[in-house]
């Protein structure tokens, strides 16, 4: 009987980096908490197209969006902890959403592990063509000449595009009527159908849209300016103070093998230094920025305390 257990016991030692190594074993499913269209939904299909090319294993992209990301975030957090669910973080989800929500059935630091850090990137503020300010000083003028008048968009309440929004009327001494929205692409649907004035929201949605000369962008939500887009000026240049770097990152659920979850971060930064890869996120204002699980997990714990003061400061609580 002892040897039997002995060597039942080495078997399962056996087992477990095995079935590390030999990760997908099946088709693998990457959790996006937004609608489509977003910039984590446009990062998700990036790691989709080269995962699934890397390892013939079938890699879906599944949005689940509602209550700001948290509910994707969720359903990634309590799926099972072998590499086989994986979820785009978001700030909104991941750094926002526990100060936000009163009642949320997960616990960010509990049930994730981080793979890595994907991409940072500047918030956009950006306005409808039928407005007539072009800087950030002529919008200030232009809202306190209509206070309470200007109707914004944002990809959800509490997200950063929504917080960042608060942070730019609060430090502008303006009133504006917040619209909510369930991802960046119905912001800007929205603004085309000249529903709503102005928007902040992430730069890598909305810069095509600038681009083509839908929407007409005013500045970046950074300390300094994109490279995307070295023209136009940060709010902070005009408000002094003013910061709201948005970020996104890859997650499994905690519990999830180190093997896995290093094997996940290596195919990463692989895929993230492919010249088209690299060229596809610099060109709409994002800066890639792929990191190992440590350092993702120290970045977010220093970026959590940080939005926890801002959604205080807004007083916007969410039951």
């Amino acid at each position: 009987m002892r040897l039997a257990l002995a060597a039942i016991g080495a078997i399962l030692c056996l087992a477990a980096p095995v079935h590390a190594q030999e990760w997908p074993q099946r088709p693998v499913t990457i959790v996006v908490p937004f609608a489509p269209g977003g910039s984590a939904d446009q990062l998700a299909r990036i790691l989709q197209q080269h995962m699934q090319a890397q390892f013939g294993t079938p890699f879906i992209v599944e949005n689940r969006s509602g209550a700001g990301g948290s509910i994707g975030t969720g359903f990634a957090a309590k799926a099972a902890a072998d590499g086989h669910t994986l979820l785009v973080g978001t700030v909104s989800s991941i750094a926002i959403n526990a100060f936000l929500y009163s009642k949320l059935n997960f616990d960010v630091a509990r049930d994730l592990q981080p793979i890595s850090l994907l991409v940072r990137f500047p918030n956009l503020l950006f306005v409808n063509p039928r407005v007539p300010a072009r800087t950030v000083p002529e919008l200030i003028d232009y809202l306190r000449s209509n206070q309470g008048k200007v109707n914004y968009g944002s990809s959800g309440n509490g997200t950063s595009s929504h917080l960042s929004s608060v942070m730019f009327a609060l430090a502008a001494k303006v009133d504006m009527t917040h619209i909510p929205f369930r991802s960046t692409a119905e912001v800007v649907n929205s603004m085309l159908g000249e529903n709503i004035d102005l928007g902040i929201d992430s730069m890598t949605t909305i810069w095509p849209f600038a681009a083509a000369g839908s929407v007409r962008p005013i500045a970046v939500t950074t300390p300094a300016r994109s490279a995307a887009a070295p023209e136009l000026p940060t709010i902070g240049e005009t408000l002094a103070g003013y910061e709201a770097t948005a970020w996104q990152g890859l997650f499994a659920p905690a519990g999830t093998p180190r093997t896995v979850v290093d094997k996940i971060a290596s195919e990463v930064h692989r895929i993230w230094a492919l010249p088209e890869v690299i060229a596809a996120l610099t060109n709409v204002g994002a800066e890639p920025a792929p990191s190992t699980p440590d350092e993702f997990s120290a970045y977010i714990a220093e970026e959590r305390p940080r939005w926890g003061d801002v959604v205080r400061a807004s007083g916007i609580k969410i039951e």
